[in-house]
């Protein structure tokens, strides 16, 4: 007998792979350099040099059992101290290799967090707009998923139905930032904000509510932006990155659990994750890439196309009538939909060869998003099919 859930699973796939899956096919028929795809996150920027370098050093002086043997259960020793000495340095921070976990990305980091901090039948709090895929994240451990309403006018937190919809059954609450989908930074202010009033019902509740932090685009930020480092501000925080994006290796499921060393369960918190992998059959990162990863970790890519592209879309975007919310970071951009229907509006936009992605899914129906992780000439291309779009489809909205 086959499992229901995952059966059912089927016919709910991710709206964003079936529009990428779209415009390959597409692509197929009129050459993909015609699709304007802003479907997927996917990075469009190489890996630095260095890395390559290190991963061919490697290769040619390090034991072939060390490279593609088994990781320890807990990691990598010297992939886990350099990311502990790199938050050190950078924010401050008083972490130690024991409170690092590698993990398959962020997704497997939160996944794990999720596991350490909830039993079946808890809740957990998520802010929309929110990845997708949080949702199964957080179901397929047997806790329940707490949607608080987003606040449009900024995309920070919306904190009067926060504080709302934070009870006792609440064990975790899930941040993003910067923010897939609308690529927003918390402010410190909220960041602030967020941190007392989960310090004040923690101490009401008696018990320790988590913050898991999915932190993959935190080396993306524009125009002097400052991205605040949660678990600066509130103890209890499990922090979960990934290099997908800073470094450009999402394929290569690189990332970590930072547990923080103010948090006095941090260490078994850690540990635990170990123990978490046993049930789910995660077994760590590739042994090869945790010990190239160590030595570049505190490099990126050259990020600042992200920038050029963001504001070359936003420019065109606002001129064209669109309501959108100036992106701090990332490489998503969030404008309101031309009609009420986002869904109706996206599928309008794919007989011009635009692949946007709507934003039902996200939380946030009347939105949609564009992941302009792409060349800038295919951008700047992509411009007079986003105008036509408009002009015909919406002649009455354009300013």
């Amino acid at each position: 007998m086959i499992n229901e859930k995952y059966k059912e699973m089927l016919g709910k796939k991710s709206v964003i792979r079936q529009l990428s899956e779209f415009a390959t096919q597409r692509g197929s028929e009129i050459g993909y350099e015609n699709v304007f795809d802003y479907s997927l996150g996917n990075p469009s920027v190489p890996v630095p040099d260095a890395f390559t370098d290190e991963m061919i050093r490697l290769l040619k002086e390090e034991s072939p059992m060390r490279l593609h043997g088994y990781s320890p259960t807990m990691g990598n020793p010297e992939y886990k101290q350099a990311v502990a000495d790199s938050l050190n340095r950078r924010f401050n921070m008083n972490y130690k290799a024991t409170h690092i976990f590698p993990t398959s990305g962020a997704a497997g980091a939160i996944a794990h967090a999720l596991r350490a901090v909830t039993k079946p039948g808890d809740d957990v709090i998520v802010f929309a707009p929110f990845f997708p895929e949080y949702t199964p994240y957080i179901t397929g451990t047997g806790a329940n998923i707490k949607i608080v309403p987003p606040d449009t006018k900024a995309f920070q937190i919306n904190f009067e139905k926060f504080n709302e919809m934070l009870d006792k059954n609440v064990k975790a609450v899930l941040i993003n930032s910067p923010n897939n989908p609308t690529g927003i930074v918390y402010s410190e202010e909220t960041v602030k904000r967020l941190s007392d009033i989960l310090k004040e019902k923690s101490k009401e509740f008696g018990f320790d509510i988590y913050l898991v932090s999915d932190e993959p685009y935190r080396e993306i930020v524009f125009d002097g932006v400052v991205c605040p480092y949660p678990a600066k501000y509130y103890d209890h925080t499990l922090t979960c990155y990934s290099f997908s994006k800073s470094i450009s290796l999402p394929g290569e499921r690189i990332g970590y659990v930072a547990c923080n060393p103010s948090d006095p369960d941090s260490e078994t918190i850690a540990m635990m994750c170990g123990q978490i992998s046993r049930g789910t059959g995660h077994n760590c990162p590739a042994s090869i890439i945790q010990m190239a990863v160590a030595k570049v970790l505190d490099m990126t890519s050259d990020l600042s196309v992200y920038e050029t592209n963001m504001n070359i879309l936003y420019k065109e975007l606002t001129g064209l009538g669109f309501e959108v919310v100036k992106p701090g970071g990332t490489f998503y951009i969030f404008p309101k939909a031309l009609e009420e229907d986002a869904v109706a509006f996206s599928q309008k936009a794919l007989k011009y060869d635009l692949v946007l992605v709507p934003a039902d899914s996200f939380g946030c129906p009347g939105y949609f998003r564009m992941a302009y992780c792409i060349d800038t000439e295919k951008v700047e291309r992509s411009l007079p099919a986003l105008r036509k779009f408009v002009e015909t489809e919406y002649p009455d909205r354009r300013k």
